[in-house]
């Protein structure tokens, strides 16, 4: 079962998981608590510290050897829903508002030159359009976009990408985050290179398609 795969409240780990974002717990606690056996606790903390998910932590509490609790890593709290989107939604707005959109899409293209600087060790320079294209696809990936490079016409390359980290808010703020960020990004990366967005998922399409024409 992989991280994704694992839901909280949900089966024995995800239970577990639960348990553990309200404080730390032994196996004992926790087998308690779930109504199972203890070893069968200490089997599942087990897997789930193999995973990353859970660090053991041992505390003397009086006399005796030290308690044996475990608590949940930055990992295992990333498990829990987020909802990052609704709070941009509100920024974004309140700036709209307050500044208009010139000044948003400033901030915006200034945002992605900022995130290009913290991944543009992964696309090196002086190789090739195509091979820093293929790095950057990979890049994205690591940020959990699904992009792949494909040829396009005339010498041209074409990098699609069938899921956006940034949906909900491409949806509700295409030319912000499409136009504006989405460009920035990849211009910063690719240096001097065309740029044409042939779709987008924020506009309704099922990918989006950024064109690259080589100079």
């Amino acid at each position: 079962m992989s991280s994704m795969e694992l839901r909280i409240g949900e089966g024995t780990r995800g239970r577990i998981i639960e348990e553990l974002a309200i404080a730390p717990r032994t196996a004992r606690d926790l087998a308690k608590t779930l109504g199972i056996q203890e070893s069968a606790a200490r089997g599942h903390l087990d897997r789930l510290e193999e995973r990353g998910l859970v660090v053991p932590s041992f505390r003397r509490e009086g006399v005796g050897r030290p308690r044996k609790r475990y608590l949940l890593t930055p990992e295992g709290h990333e498990l829990f829903p987020r909802r990052y989107e609704m709070l941009l939604d509100s920024v974004v707005e309140e700036l709209l508002q307050r500044e208009g959109e010139g000044y948003a899409a400033v901030l915006f293209a200034e945002a992605a030159r900022r995130m290009a600087r913290q991944i543009a060790a992964q696309v090196p320079t002086g190789k090739s359009a195509t091979d820093r294209a293929k790095a950057l696809a990979e890049a994205l990936n690591d940020l959990g976009f699904r992009a792949t490079v494909e040829p396009g016409d005339r010498g041209a390359l074409r990098i699609v990408r069938t899921n956006c980290v940034f949906r909900h808010n491409a949806l509700t703020h295409p030319y912000l985050l499409c136009d504006v960020f989405d460009k920035h990004l990849t211009e910063e990366l690719l240096g001097q290179v065309g740029l044409d967005i042939e779709d987008s998922i924020g506009r309704g399409g099922a990918r989006c398609s950024h064109l690259i024409q080589l100079r």
